[in-house]
């Protein structure tokens, strides 16, 4: 039984968002960003349920709507008369692991080839027209599956074009995605997608967490007893959304309104017109909801907090906000003639005024609640949810080159200064701190750095750094395949079958092709790796005030990950010990925090960075055996305690490893030259970085 949409306690920014989505789609969807265990998938499924029912074609495999069957449906042409049969929205959910054949569609190739049958299988897309497609963990799904259902979703119509044959079908609905950001934020592109995004966090108020686990375990114990107590609270929320969908057409955004829309977006200086209109789609569904015949300044405000927030993100490392003051200063300024009539809305409308207690709106113009709250069967409303359960010396000789080597892409030289240019002032104190405190150094602004890749030829995730066979990406041969036909080789395809053509009996000019014949195209691009920092926090870096130049060349290669895809881990050592400061994960802005964090001082167990770097390797290998690693030691070379290096080096053996040595000073020791051998590993200057990219560029 799912659990009621009424009952989940709190959380009114999300329903909202969800309900407005729900009355007018070309909103553009909800994101919903937030820790583990805040309701986000309860919510979302809850919603579904009060979704107003749909008629839909019997044996229509697209949904087509009997009033206005879609002219190009691949079921049809449907003729008037058909069957109509009546069922509840659908909620179709993606998998985080789903291909593109299963969420657009594929066309059969085997009973093509061999029956000379056209079978169009649908996809996902076509699974949730007129219903909710929802993606737990969008942030997770691969960037061009992530585009093809919100090109969908904008056009409300799914394209599909292989093998010489071309589908067209309507794909309607709700898009829903919820993403944990401690696992990797969505890029900017794909940010800016979604029409509305919310921040979800669990209550820290004693009395609305219990609230929540009283609601949640009566729930468990009696599901269907529980949703009865929520009867008449969900019919109305769905009499509510079917209104205002009916009323949408006929609601008015005033020109002044639609100026003040377009005065708040250029004021937060967002990136296109995409804001724009998804503040205004957002602003006419919300004065539907409360049953206003016109948009109003609150209707803007309401709008503006949902659809902007993520739009404003700058950098790859900023996290989604908005000024809520300058917001409201601009809707201020930019009401003065909006008359008063406009503002309140008469209460007596279908849908009424906005309930007491309810400060979005989220439960509709006919919700129960009086002026203290709603008092549903397990309690008052209003708090969180719960959601269910080498070597280099002074010549400038680099060892080891081949073991990580340049993509030969063009790097403008970086503005040398740059580097200097610290976010925050570097600490006043020269020497070394103690082992148990530490200063922190600023970071100054990253800049590009030469394309390091891993050697040979990987099967990891798609990405932009190593090569690797993946599903997309040049044809470099063909196979026989190991399961279903996905991709085509056709070449070889007829080269297998040619020559059993008068075997088989053919006569006619038609080929005969039998499934063993069947070859599927073997593609190679790119694949994003795992790259572990490992970094030298001593008081043999920061004495020679070298922790702003290293942190900042730690933050430009944080960067370069974040562009190839690349899953990030930091190891740091200082004083006794080594760490893990950041586990593998795909958030690199977890990692660009905890560097700029990071403090130094106290002595250089070398050994045992190393050491946690093997141990950190090992364990990821059993986790995710297909992503390849790249290791990336940040180092002087010295080593003042933490045991053997050459022993602890020879764990990392056959591990792809990078040196950046941070060495400087008219006398060097060429330590981490030494270390580089060791390990095999490329040898990178930091103070050298231009020459090294001059010198990549030479070799092509």
């Amino acid at each position: 039984m799912t659990y009621p949409f009424s009952a989940v306690v709190g959380l009114d920014d999300l329903k909202l968002a969800l309900v407005l989505n729900a009355v007018s789609p070309r909103v553009g969807g909800v994101l919903v960003r937030g820790e583990k265990g805040t309701a986000k998938s309860t919510i979302v499924r809850a919603l579904a349920a009060q979704l107003p029912a749909v008629d839909v074609l019997a044996g229509c495999r697209f949904a087509c709507d009997p009033r206005l069957p879609d002219p190009q449906c691949p079921d049809g042409p449907h003729e008037p008369g058909e069957q109509v049969v009546t069922r509840a929205a659908s909620l179709v959910e993606l998998p985080v692991g789903a291909s593109e054949d299963r969420l657009v569609g594929s066309l059969d190739l085997e009973r093509a080839l061999t029956e000379g049958v056209k079978a169009f299988e649908p996809g996902l897309l076509a699974a949730a027209h007129r219903g909710v497609l929802y993606v737990d963990e969008v942030n997770l799904l691969h960037d061009h599956l992530v585009d093809l259902l919100l090109d969908a979703a904008a056009l409300g119509t799914c394209y599909v074009e292989r093998e010489a044959v071309s589908v067209r079908h309507a794909a309607r609905f709700l898009l829903v995605g919820t993403m944990n950001p401690e696992e990797g934020e969505l890029r900017p592109q794909l940010l800016d997608r979604f029409g509305l995004t919310v921040e979800v966090r669990a209550s820290r108020d004693p009395a609305e967490r219990a609230e929540v686990v009283r609601r949640r375990m009566a729930h468990d114990a009696d599901p269907d007893g529980f949703a009865a107590g929520w009867t008449a609270q969900e019919a109305a929320l769905a009499e509510g959304i079917a209104a205002a969908r009916e009323r949408l057409a006929s609601v008015e955004l005033p020109d002044a309104r639609l100026r003040q829309i377009a005065e708040v977006c250029a004021a937060f200086e967002v990136d296109g017109l995409r804001a724009d209109l998804v503040t205004a789609h957002a602003a006419v569904a919300h004065a539907a909801w409360r049953g206003s015949p016109v948009v109003t300044t609150e209707d803007v405000r309401v709008a503006a907090r949902l659809s902007l927030p993520h739009r404003r993100r700058r950098d790859p490392f900023d996290a989604p906000g908005l000024d809520e003051q300058l917001l409201e200063d601009l809707l201020t300024r930019t009401s003065g003639d909006e008359s008063p009539d406009d503002e309140n809305p008469d209460d007596d409308g279908p849908g009424g005024s906005r309930p007491s207690g309810d400060p979005d709106g989220a439960h509709g113009p006919d919700d129960s609640r009086g002026a203290e709250g709603s008092e549903g069967p397990e309690g008052p409303e209003g708090s969180d949810g719960c959601d269910e359960s080498g070597g280099r010396d002074g010549s400038g000789d680099r060892r080891g080159a081949d073991a990580v080597g340049s993509g030969g892409e063009e790097v403008p030289p970086r503005d040398r200064t740059s580097r200097d240019r610290t976010s925050r002032p570097e600490a006043s104190r020269e020497e070394a701190s103690g082992e148990r405190g530490g200063e922190v150094a600023g970071v100054a602004a990253p800049y590009r750095v030469p394309w390091l890749k891993v050697p040979g030829l990987g099967d990891g995730a798609s990405g932009r750094r190593s090569r690797a066979r993946t599903p997309h990406g040049r044809t470099t041969g063909a196979r026989a395949p190991e399961g279903p036909l996905r991709s085509l080789h056709l070449t070889a395809t007829i080269a297998a079958a040619a020559p059993y053509q008068r075997e088989r009996g053919r006569t006619g000019p038609g080929l005969l092709v039998r499934g063993e014949d069947l070859r599927e195209a073997v593609k190679e691009g790119r694949e994003g790796n795992l790259v572990l920092f490992v970094v030298d926090a001593s008081g043999s870096m920061a004495a020679r005030r070298r922790m702003t130049t290293v942190k900042t060349a730690v933050m430009s290669l944080l960067l370069d990950a974040y562009q190839r895809r690349d899953k990030v881990g930091l190891v740091t050592f200082r004083g006794a010990a080594a760490e893990v400061a950041l586990p593998p994960t795909s958030s690199v802005e977890a990692g660009a925090a905890r560097l700029r964090a990071l403090p130094t001082g106290g002595r250089t167990p070398l050994a045992a960075g190393l050491a946690r770097a093997a141990e950190v390797l090992r364990v990821e290998r059993l986790r995710d055996p297909d992503r390849r690693p790249l290791l990336v030691v940040v180092t002087d070379g010295r080593a003042t305690s933490g045991g053997d290096v050459g022993r602890a080096a020879a764990l990392l053996t056959g591990t792809a490893a990078v040196v950046v040595d941070c060495e400087s000073g008219p006398v060097r020791l060429g330590l981490a030259g030494r270390l580089a051998a060791r390990l095999r590993a490329h040898l990178v200057p930091l103070d050298g970085m231009d020459d090294l990219i001059r010198d990549y560029r030479k070799a092509g």
